[in-house]
């Protein structure tokens, strides 16, 4: 059983992500029937679609997690950082396989939460000013964040395709 701090902040990343939560849909109720080319309609060039940000979500869960344990950086599954161009062709292989990544992701940085010792939430992790509690905090948040932006996005679509 984890430390009830730990306990507390696994139940606040998963009702971001994927438990039911009081603030309504979480990133993948958000994401949740979307079809690849639903998700890779932009609002306007230059614009991130939803496949975009499904993927960014995943990149910043696994920094949270390399922050959290000291890990080296380069292992993510794609090439770059923050931001990875979604899709090069619309395919619905390529939107699960990234969906999959998205909750790879999420698995892994709730491992490391439930490995991290209690005493280590308030000291900030090697390479940021913010303490472990406000870096897993903001990682929660930032899902919360995206999984509205997908809802407007969605909406914006469906009046835009009628």
């Amino acid at each position: 059983m984890p430390h009830p701090q730990i306990a507390a902040l696994l139940r606040s990343l998963d009702q971001a992500f994927d438990h039911k939560a009081w603030h309504g849909p979480n990133l993948c109720g958000s994401l949740r029937g979307l079809t690849a080319r639903q998700a890779a309609w932009r609002p306007a060039p230059g614009r991130h679609n939803i496949w975009e940000i499904a993927v960014h979500a995943a990149y910043w869960k696994y920094a949270v997690r390399r922050r959290l344990t000291g890990e080296k950086r380069g292992s993510f599954a794609l090439e770059g950082s923050n931001w990875f161009a979604r899709p090069t062709s619309v395919g619905e292989k390529q939107w699960r396989a990234d969906l999959a990544l998205l909750e790879y992701e999420h698995r892994l940085l709730r491992a490391a939460i439930k490995a991290l010792p209690h005493r280590k939430l308030r000291r900030p992790p090697a390479g940021t000013p913010w303490s472990a509690l406000d870096t897993i905090l903001g990682v929660a948040l930032h899902d919360v964040y995206h999984a509205g932006q997908i809802r407007l996005l969605k909406r914006l679509q469906k009046a835009r395709t009628r």
